[in-house]
């Protein structure tokens, strides 16, 4: 088969969860298939909508159309004629998205036009919010990261939409009535595309429930399927150390959603119990914020960016459970599942797809969502219960008898599947 997949980021620019899986599916899937990756990147000092092409992995070409200055935008028309070249000279039998964001939502309707099948993996809530997690922004209002209960128009414009409100006096309700109108018609274009879809995936059962039952998605075309991990980075290589103290270790982007704040927050009060290792960046500011909200701490260490290639060694062998503190309802984790193949416990929030992989004293610990104290609690009974976490630990994935994680070889063998499917239909 020729395989497109499209996505907003690709390893090495980009290293974010969907992005780190489709990594994963296009090398496996190239082993057999002629696979072309269409993603982005960011050079602020080349013309906008060039493409680069650059080859990250043998026989693996991946296209990368430039866009340093796109924000809220979603459809642009010189990105939808570059994407229209390479559909017209590689000719895919089938195209796999998994995001758009920072992309087009053209890429949808030129697929369509060419009669190509297409599969999209749902990785968040991007077509169903306006930015994608159902976690407000709130510019200037002091109500910080604020949980959304549901996408309506006039309130994504008073509250994620604020900060582009001009101030000036006598404008607000003119300047709310505009954004409002923005994001109506941005809905529209969702829905638009939602119906151009020949099959969603979604990696975890909570969110397949949320497109059906919130954004209308018929049933029968949201496949649930989870995602599948390659063996060979999740091997450890060398000996596993012991410590004098618990280890807690967090792993992944240092952003307001994942809550790296508040894990800092909730170690505090542990006294000399533990230690806490934070991998990972965002930016250099970021950063540097939580290192000094951790400055006057005792036991925390930031262990600065990671190689996925060397979790296992470098990464879950030096700690003894991972905690994803995240504050929205994740989807499905990578982190959680790459803990579990590798034997390590997981403290997540009891929400979203966090608890669908995370059994409360089963493989791990569960805490209300977005709760500092009873997050601290559970990580006080971890200090306490070393024997019992590492049992937990053992027990890895809830989904198979042996705790084993999909493995990607298998994972693709159902994308193959799907794939040969939808070709046949078209």
């Amino acid at each position: 088969m020729r395989i497109l997949k499209v996505i907003h980021g690709y390893p090495p620019l980009y290293s974010a969860g969907s992005e780190v899986y489709s990594q994963s599916i296009c090398e496996e899937l190239s082993n057999r298939h002629e696979v072309v990756v269409f993603s982005r990147e960011e050079n602020p000092f080349a013309p906008d909508m060039t493409i680069r092409i650059t080859e990250v992995h043998p026989g693996l070409a991946v296209h990368l159309v430039n866009m340093p200055r796109a924000k809220d935008g979603y459809r642009h028309a010189e990105l939808d004629a570059r994407f229209a070249e390479l559909v017209r000279s590689f000719k895919p039998d089938v195209a796999h998205i998994g995001h758009l964001n920072h992309l087009s939502t053209g890429i949808v309707d030129v697929l369509e036009r060419a009669g190509i099948p297409i599969v999209f993996t749902l990785h968040d809530f991007w077509l169903m919010c306006p930015r994608g997690q159902f976690l407000q922004r709130n510019f200037g209002q002091g109500r910080l990261h604020e949980l959304c209960d549901g996408q309506e128009d006039r309130k994504c414009a008073t509250t994620c939409y604020s900060s582009a409100l001009s101030g000036v006096d006598g404008r607000i309700n003119d300047e709310e009535g505009y954004w409002s109108k923005w994001v109506a018609t941005r809905m529209d274009e969702m829905h638009r595309l939602a119906s151009a879809v020949d099959l969603f995936i979604a990696p975890s059962k909570y969110l397949r429930t949320r497109f059906i039952d919130e954004f209308g998605v018929e049933a029968s075309k949201v496949m649930y399927l989870d995602y599948g991990f390659p063996t060979d980075y999740l091997v450890a290589t060398t000996k596993r150390d012991a410590y004098p103290k618990f280890r807690f270790g967090y792993i992944g982007t240092h952003i307001p959603a994942k809550g790296v704040n508040k894990l800092i927050e909730a170690f505090d009060g542990l006294g000399d119990a533990a230690e806490l290792y934070v991998w990972g960046a965002k930016d250099q500011q970021s950063t540097a914020a939580l290192q000094a909200m951790g400055a006057s701490r005792k036991g925390i260490h930031f262990m600065g960016a990671y190689v996925n290639q060397n979790l296992a060694n470098e990464v879950f062998n030096r700690v003894d459970c991972i905690v994803v503190p995240s504050i929205w309802m994740e989807n499905s984790p990578l982190v959680i599942h790459e803990a579990q193949a590798c034997g390590i416990p997981v403290i997540t929030a009891d929400a979203g797809g966090m608890a669908e992989y995370v059994q409360h004293q089963v493989n791990g610990l569960l805490f209300r969502h977005r709760s500092i104290e009873d997050l601290r609690e559970q990580m006080r009974w971890a200090c306490m219960h070393p024997k019992e976490m590492e049992r937990l630990g053992r027990r890895g994935y809830l989904f198979s008898t042996a705790g084993v994680v999909p493995s990607i070889l298998d994972h693709c063998a159902i994308l193959e599947n799907v794939y040969a499917q939808l070709i046949a239909r078209s």
